[in-house]
């Protein structure tokens, strides 16, 4: 069985670290001495006290969170944060502001009317098919959040600063760019990520919550659906997913202590996107499909000549060992994710790939 690995440009369940898989590897018939495998070990045991207390420790120090912040582990995805958000937060009159920035966003605003919760579409920037990121928005007054998507996946765009919102706390989905960069964590009240993105495997959501967000919960509701469950019981409540919860763990070590935190890793971001945006707009045969001052860092859409080109593109992309180059079945093209743990040496080799099919054709 071969053990060549391809260059993993998919966009979610996305490319882990290799140094994370190897010690998962290395551990996983015998984790820390214990004669039993990772997922063998009872989350009520000291073995497992430590990965999640470690995860939520790790957690805290790369985004320099203090002890107002709750770090919980809830199963459902970020898809379930979209109908638990208006379900804990938006009651007895009170009102909320969402941003409109792509299909994520869209799914958290039908969550919100299907509850028949009290909320307003501050901004979209559906006129232009999603391809840029709203400025200049008129916020509510007095409302109890605002809800934005921070990274969009399937149109390219990023949120690059987060505007003034006079006091207002965000809720944000960061799904695809938590721990890519530093934060300004006065600005949120919440963010939460399904973790397959960015910061380990399908299964689990990562919720860090502030108390005084936390405070206003709802508590008439069944306990897997309420906040307060998981932040009194450590997000122990039920059995959690042991094992996504460990790869975290494992995931934060290596950004913490092999990349050096959020500033090294938001530099290496940086030249990664750049490198491949530099490319497509100097080429004169692909197109970046976001605008520019909008762009994510995370997941770079393009598009070629033609339909015909982009899947002989594509084709001919996964025969040369690049993955997952296929754009959403929604908007077609092509989309490199180009998370943490892909490798400059990845991107790099893309651009190769890029400049021969650009030459042939």
């Amino acid at each position: 069985m071969s053990d060549k690995r391809i260059f993993n440009f998919n966009a979610g369940p996305a490319a882990l670290p290799l140094p994370v898989l190897k010690e998962i590897q290395s551990s996983f018939l015998n984790y820390n001495n214990c004669g039993m495998s990772v997922t063998e070990i009872s989350h009520r045991s000291k073995y497992f006290d430590d990965i999640i207390n470690d995860a939520v420790a790790r957690t805290k120090r790369l985004l320099g969170l203090d002890d107002r912040f709750h770090v919980l582990f809830i199963q459902g995805g970020a898809s379930l944060q979209f109908a638990m958000i208006p379900m804990n937060f938006l009651n007895n009159g009170k009102k909320a502001d969402y941003v409109n920035t792509g299909t994520w966003s869209t799914k958290a605003i039908k969550e919100a009317e299907i509850l028949k919760k009290d909320f307003n579409v501050a901004a979209s920037s559906e006129d232009k098919d999603f391809s840029y990121i709203p400025e200049n928005i008129k916020f509510t007054e007095n409302a109890t959040y605002v809800h934005i998507t921070s990274n969009n996946t399937i149109k390219g765009t990023q949120w690059q600063e987060f505007p003034d919102t006079n006091g207002v706390p965000f809720i944000a989905d960061m799904s695809s760019d938590i721990m890519s960069r530093p934060l300004d964590m006065e600005k949120f009240g919440m963010i939460y990520a399904g973790a397959q993105k960015n910061i380990g495997p399908a299964g689990l959501c990562m919720v860090i919550l502030r108390d005084d967000l936390l405070s206003q919960a709802e508590e008439n509701l069944p306990s897997m659906l309420k906040y307060s469950t998981y932040s009194s019981k450590n997000s122990m409540y039920n059995t959690p997913p042991c094992f996504g919860i460990y790869t975290v763990q494992l995931i934060l070590k290596w950004l913490e202590e092999e990349i050096g935190g959020l500033a090294a890793m938001e530099k290496r971001n940086v030249s990664k996107a750049e490198f491949l945006y530099d490319f497509i707009d100097a080429s004169e045969f692909y197109r970046a499909t976001a605008e520019k001052n909008s762009r994510s860092l995370m997941n770079v859409t393009f598009r070629l000549p033609t339909e015909d080109l982009e899947k002989d593109f594509i084709a001919k992309a996964a025969a040369e060992g690049f993955g997952g180059l296929k754009g959403h079945r929604s908007v077609g093209g092509c989309r490199a994710s180009i998370y943490n743990a892909t490798e400059p040496e990845a991107v790099e080799a893309l651009v190769k790939f890029m400049k021969s099919f650009k030459k042939e054709n």
